[in-house]
């Protein structure tokens, strides 16, 4: 079976992967991304989960590569990560009350051929306390993450709900891409790993 190389050093795209029980290596890209402005939401978590796949495909075109990028767009504005504690609260406290959509793209990549495509969840927050936003940037989980929160960690008491697929909030959409990955001929196991 040919091999898969995930382009990330997130921990979360490693276990979200990890649950298709296909056999993989992690190589984090050290690109540095290029995000241009006149670009949708939906082509530029694209473009910049290409620019990723590429990177490593340069040195590894023997594997499929897997590239992901993760953005939180609120009134058609990327929220990135971020850098401080100010810029987590102008965050938190833009999305509190309100929904806001996060896309996950990824780019699959061999010798044959490439595949881009973009997942889109909406996530609805409750109205947030100004105690639970400091509460949260005080834990620092906010600092590296898009958006200024983690569904999977402590921002999870903050999802009011969410339309579309949870694991796209957390940084892959790994059913979709599972189903991707067989026009590369590769088949997830469904026994034990």
């Amino acid at each position: 079976m040919k091999r898969l190389i995930l382009a990330s050093s997130s921990p979360r795209r490693k276990e979200l992967l990890s649950y298709a029980l296909l056999p993989f290596d992690c190589i984090p890209s050290q690109i540095e991304e290029v995000m241009d402005p006149g670009l949708s939401a939906e082509e530029l978590v694209c473009s910049l989960a290409e620019q990723k796949a590429q990177e490593i495909f340069i040195r590894h075109s023997e594997y499929v590569i897997i590239g992901s990028d993760t953005i939180v767009v609120l009134d058609g504005i990327p929220l990135g990560k971020p850098k401080n504690e100010e810029e987590a609260y102008h965050m938190l406290s833009s999305l509190s009350g309100r929904t806001h959509d996060v896309y996950t793209g990824v780019c699959l990549m061999d010798k044959q051929k490439s595949v881009r495509f973009a997942e889109k969840t909406e996530v609805r927050f409750w109205p947030l306390s100004e105690d639970e936003m400091a509460g949260y940037i005080a834990s620092k989980e906010p600092f590296d993450k898009a958006g200024g929160y983690g569904i999977q960690g402590r921002g999870a008491v903050f999802i009011h709900s969410i339309i579309g697929d949870y694991y796209n909030v957390m940084g892959l959409p790994v059913s979709r891409v599972v189903r991707e990955l067989e026009g590369f001929g590769i088949f997830r196991h469904h026994g034990q790993s």
